[in-house]
């Protein structure tokens, strides 16, 4: 790290090569660039770490590991304490969210109305399970507690919309009228 101005400043060391398999091929463009950009709004003191995460997190839409490895070197503090801030903390992800992130709530009203059987209706009909990301990248899925939509429940939000009074079979046809949008053709069981 470099001294600029009394702020400690990445370079291509800090932010070094490691990967781990849940963000490897997952690098965000200009890494580097854009944490200096954020790691300049800090002091590096220790009592920033989780206002650092959740700027990052804001910046690139998940914590990629090489973000938290720089954010350890900048804070001073170990690796393992930023892993275990970032990991006790469930508002922050390790994987990239799809271009259209997938919230399916599991909020007690949502739950009552089978909220469950929506979300593994979403899971068999992405082909992917909680968190993880369709391999074009278009879909991500996550179980949310509450989107506040009670009164329509079981609620399923695909990028900004709201899908309410979900079934697995609308499920189905909402990824369906999706697919045939793009041209892709939906999965069939």
């Amino acid at each position: 790290m470099e001294e600029l101005g009394g702020i400690s400043r990445l370079d291509s060391a800090t932010i070094g090569a490691v990967t781990q398999p849940s963000s490897a091929g997952h690098n965000p463009p200009d890494l580097e660039k854009r944490l200096n950009a954020i790691f300049s709004r800090y002091y590096g003191e220790k009592g920033e770490l989780l206002s650092l995460l959740q700027v990052v997190q804001d910046e690139f839409g998940f914590l990629p590991l090489e973000a938290m490895l720089a954010a350890a070197r900048f804070l001073h503090v170990p690796e393992s304490k930023v892993y275990g801030v970032a990991t006790f903390y469930n508002q922050f992800r390790f994987t990239p969210p799809g271009r259209h992130p997938v919230r399916v709530c599991m909020g007690t009203a949502c739950h009552m109305a089978g909220g469950q059987l929506v979300l593994e209706a979403a899971e068999r009909t992405l082909d992917i399970k909680v968190g993880g990301l369709t391999p074009d990248g278009e879909f991500g899925l996550e179980r949310v507690a509450c989107v506040g939509c009670c009164a329509i429940a079981p609620v399923m939000v695909v990028g900004e919309t709201v899908q309410p009074r979900m079934t697995p079979f609308r499920v189905e046809e909402v990824f369906a009228a999706r697919k045939a949008q793009t041209g892709q053709t939906p999965k069939q069981e």
